[in-house]
């Protein structure tokens, strides 16, 4: 097939990346968009046009980099869904462009498929990870436990029923006068506090099932700031208060996702995706508890827990592989529409209608 250039653009990322057809990174470029940081979240037009403008010297950018012509790709490949509609439109449609003047094919890639099988890139997972394992996906705008048992097959075993981790992890950053986005800045700050200072809630913790509840716990840090109105915080109780916050989201967690654990027979592994598997006290909780249960905890490095266009293109390739293995024809996805919602449970339907 070909070296395969696969583009991202689903939220606020503009990403394009290269890879060869066993899955080696030829090369990767990645701008992230900072003009939403004034407005505290993504502002979905604007960052529509900051793709737009961005993505065609990022694509040439990537090719020089890699040292290959246009000429020389095998298949285009870009997000189409889940996620903003206006950027997953500009970059959909460049790729389709694309592929249309390279007479190649186009891959239309599930955003959050790309996320499930990112563990399986060469190099994550010595040996290569085997199915099935136990996914949590956890990012800003996903929560949810995912049976991944082959490509096309995904089992959901539970999910959020109202916020995001990674959107709850925003808005406290928020309440707490931290920049944007605010996971990573609540975390540095939480090394400066104690995460035990403050007795926030556990939501949903012991219930049966591994669906996930974050809303309580933003109300609960709400109702500890209204004694300071609008006054700046001391150091010290912000710190203490996020810290407080990142333990009580890690405890739910790693107790979502033991009941996960009980409703899978026999996982490889345990494996964790998204933009909020970065966080680092997050990871060790994950780590004890696939240790505790005899597996191996496998994250991709934390450049690709956030969205990126290496996922992206791997994800392309393991759909080009299961479609040989299978003898259906490879995709040609020139006539699928970008989705703000994708399910999961539609990605089997591609073989079979192969």
């Amino acid at each position: 097939m070909g070296p395969l250039l696969a583009i991202e653009s689903s939220c606020d990322e503009t990403a394009c990346a290269i890879l060869s057809t066993q899955g080696d990174v030829l090369a990767e470029r990645l701008v992230s968009q900072s003009d939403h940081a004034a407005f505290g979240g993504v502002v979905p037009e604007i960052a529509a046009r900051a793709h737009l403008a961005l993505l065609p010297d990022l694509v040439e950018e990537t090719l020089k980099a890699s040292g290959l012509a246009r000429s020389d790709l095998g298949a285009v490949a870009a997000s189409t869904g889940p996620g903003l509609i206006g950027g997953l439109i500009v970059g959909a449609n460049f790729g389709k462009g694309l592929g249309i003047a390279l007479q190649k094919p186009f891959i239309a890639v599930n955003h959050i498929e790309a996320h499930a099988l990112s563990a399986r890139l060469p190099g994550v997972f010595e040996g290569g990870l085997a199915f099935p394992y136990l996914l949590l996906l956890v990012s800003g705008g996903h929560c949810q436990c995912l049976a991944v048992e082959g490509v096309g097959r995904y089992r959901r075993l539970g999910g959020t029923i109202d916020d995001a981790a990674g959107e709850a992890f925003d808005k406290v950053a928020k309440m707490l006068g931290l920049g944007w986005p605010g996971g990573p800045a609540l975390e540095a700050l939480a090394r400066e506090g104690n995460p035990t200072a403050f007795a926030f809630p556990r939501p949903l913790k012991g219930r049966e099932g591994c669906d996930f509840s974050f809303s309580g716990l933003k109300t609960a840090m709400a109702r500890q700031l209204e004694p300071y109105g609008m006054e700046p915080l001391p150091r010290e109780l912000a710190a203490d208060l996020a810290a407080s916050f990142q333990q009580a989201v890690a405890d739910v967690i790693g107790d979502r996702v033991t009941h996960a654990l009980g409703m899978m027979e026999r996982p490889t592994a345990l494996v964790a995706a998204g933009g909020v598997a970065a966080n680092g006290v997050l990871r060790s909780r994950l780590t004890a508890l696939a240790q505790a249960h005899d597996l191996p905890f496998v994250a991709p490095p934390l450049r690709l827990c956030t969205d990126n266009a290496v996922m992206v293109g791997w994800a392309a390739l393991e759909v080009c592989r299961e479609a040989q293995s299978l003898g259906v024809p490879l995709p040609d996805d020139r006539n699928t529409r970008p989705r703000p919602r994708w399910p999961l449970a539609e990605m089997a339907q591609r073989f079979a209608d192969g």
